[in-house]
């Protein structure tokens, strides 16, 4: 169980490495901060963004399922308000850092033989 949730949060730490890396718009002021960020953005992931998911299922539908980009810009941008020295300039570039970061987290499942 440790060593489940010890690899998501390396995983998870590796996608917002690459995301501060790539995206211009975010910004990470501290390899602590780094750290912090990764375990509040795997929180909110498992936590919040399934009840938006569900508060905005119908949209969703609606929109054959590109408001989830919506949502997994809400939940980014959420867990960067929520940590101190983690910056998102503007929702745009949230929605662009959760498209990397899930896309990285997907690339690393790929290569370590776990799915996220």
């Amino acid at each position: 169980m440790l060593s489940r949730f010890l690899a998501h949060w390396f995983t998870m730490t590796l996608a917002l490495a690459v995301v501060v890396w790539i995206v211009p718009g975010v910004a990470v002021t501290s390899f602590p901060t780094l750290l912090i960020g990764a375990f509040v953005l795997g929180f909110v992931n498992a936590t919040v963004r399934p009840i938006l998911f569900l508060l905005t299922l119908p949209i969703t539908v609606l929109t054959l399922g590109l408001f989830y980009f919506v949502v997994n810009g809400l939940a980014f941008a959420l867990a960067a308000a929520l940590v101190p020295g983690f910056e998102v300039k503007s929702f745009g570039w949230a929605m662009l850092a959760a498209v990397v970061a899930g896309l990285v987290s997907w690339f690393v499942g790929l290569f370590t033989g776990r799915s996220s």
